[in-house]
């Protein structure tokens, strides 16, 4: 696999939205997630609600200065290559954990986790049989 290929394939909220996740600082997320993720912004609201929406892949992630707490929210990121996932963050200076096999609904996953730079939590999952 080369490394311009689709890599995000799916983000899957832990509560509300992922296009919503709680950040204290717009500016200071949209440079970490730009940066440790390689998203890119694409669009950015600054009414009552200051949010911005970063993609990758076709895969939106949005974060909002909405009081949320972030320690308690993230997404499920489903990938194309656990492997170049975890190198990717890694050689970007973002700290993985929890390399692990999960089974849920008779489906094994090879994962691993993200905790940000402002406490939101990711979790990195691949299905085997696409491994």
């Amino acid at each position: 696999m080369t490394s311009d290929e689709r890599l995000f394939q799916a983000a899957f909220p832990f509560d509300n939205s992922e296009l919503e996740l709680p950040v204290q600082d717009i500016d200071h997320a949209a440079e970490w997630y730009s940066k440790a993720f390689g998203l890119i912004e694409i669009e950015r609201h600054t009414g009552q609600t200051l949010q911005v929406i970063l993609q990758r892949d076709e895969v939106k992630l949005g974060f909002a200065v909405n009081g949320g707490a972030a320690s308690q929210e993230g997404a499920a990121i489903l990938v194309t290559d656990i492997y170049r996932a975890k190198e990717e963050l890694e050689s970007n200076g973002v700290a993985t954990t929890g390399w692990r096999v999960d089974e849920r609904e008779g489906q094994k996953y090879q994962v691993f986790f993200v905790v940000a730079a402002d406490g939101l939590c990711y979790y990195f999952h691949q299905p085997i049989s696409d491994l």
